[in-house]
């Protein structure tokens, strides 16, 4: 693991807050130049989080130690680049059509990027995948389900890259909870060179506070904190979450919607002859390939909803990604989809 992370990075001596130093254990605080008047955030939050992380922990039966929690998975994402690649030296491999930040965050780093273009099923190219690993390459990063796809990969596969490359595996998978297959967190004590990315936007209905989850080995782990900003999750967003994270008969209730909801939507965008192709889907969207895509998004833009275009992804061309919204708002886009296709 030493030889993957950046040599300044284990170098460095990490920012120590204050309440890195002195947490609980004194009445009164006067080290942090925090104003004195109790406001309910007066006071410089949790730095790591142990109270969200042991409710996470219960969740998702991981240790505390194994828990790293972001700004985002894209804050996330951002400190990894910089922890393990070195700009204008080392490079990633990514795996389009996929999210569209990896290439960002990338370029905002300077790293160079390797893009191996999923199969025509939207399957995984091992092959090439290995071919193009080079002894720069340190962070290869997928997502599962995939987006804009909507498609998993298998954990075997998953394991046969873990065991052939000797770089760090991001698996992003910010949509899990919506798919019935396994997620990669049972592989985590096998495969240290294994990080695992799942947030609270999606099935959890939090993206406006912002909190993604890594679970990793203690090393990443640790190497994640040091560089971290000292307090990345305001008390706001942290005392929300555990709040949210509590609600798990309403969190059941509303996925379950969602899944039933997409199911009647795939019913109901099959009957259109506009509608070429419906791709299977383990997440809370469909990808949609359409006759005319650009007649069908234009329209429905004029009517108030706004669908995502993929079309100028790879593999992509002609096809539009529907998220899953509530029953009302599927009946009205089907309504206009009627008005502008029949």
């Amino acid at each position: 693991m030493k030889n993957l992370i950046r040599k300044n990075i284990l170098k460095m001596q990490a920012y120590s807050s204050a309440r890195d130093e002195f947490k609980d254990q004194a009445e009164i605080y006067l080290d942090a130049n925090e104003n004195p008047f109790d406001s309910g955030i007066n006071r410089y939050p949790d730095p790591y989080q142990m109270e969200l992380k042991q409710k996470i922990s219960e969740i998702k039966n991981i240790p505390l130690h194994n828990i790293f929690l972001g700004n985002g998975s894209d804050e996330i994402l951002d400190l990894l680049l910089r922890i393990f690649c070195e700009p204008a030296k080392d490079n990633v491999i990514i795996c389009p059509p996929t999210y569209g930040m990896y290439k960002v965050l990338a370029d905002i780093n300077n790293i160079e990027l390797k893009e191996v273009v999923l199969n025509a099923d939207f399957s995984l190219n091992t092959d090439s995948i290995i071919s193009e690993y080079d002894e720069n390459t340190k962070l290869l990063i997928l997502c599962s389900p995939n987006n804009p796809t909507g498609n998993s990969i298998d954990n075997t596969e998953l394991e046969s890259l873990l065991t052939s490359l000797n770089c760090i595996i991001i698996v992003d998978e910010a949509y899990i909870d919506f798919s019935f297959k396994e997620s990669a967190l049972s592989l985590l004590n096998r495969y240290p060179n294994l990080i695992l990315i799942q947030t609270l936007s999606k099935a959890w209905g939090m993206a406006g506070i912002r909190i993604g989850m890594a679970f990793s080995s203690v090393e990443i782990i640790q190497v994640l904190n040091k560089v971290k900003p000292p307090y990345n999750i305001n008390v706001l967003s942290q005392e929300r979450a555990i709040e949210n994270l509590e609600a798990i008969e309403l969190f059941e209730r509303n996925l379950k919607c969602i899944l039933s909801q997409k199911d009647l939507l795939i019913n109901e965008l099959q009957k259109f002859c506009n509608v070429e192709k419906i791709f299977p889907s383990d997440a809370n969207f469909l990808l949609v390939k359409f006759v005319d895509s650009a007649l069908v998004f234009n329209e429905l833009q004029g009517r108030g909803i706004i669908l995502r275009n993929s079309s100028k992804q790879v593999l992509c061309e002609g096809c539009l990604r529907i998220t899953i919204g509530t029953e009302e708002e599927n009946s009205k886009l089907i309504t206009n989809l009627k008005d502008i296709i029949l």
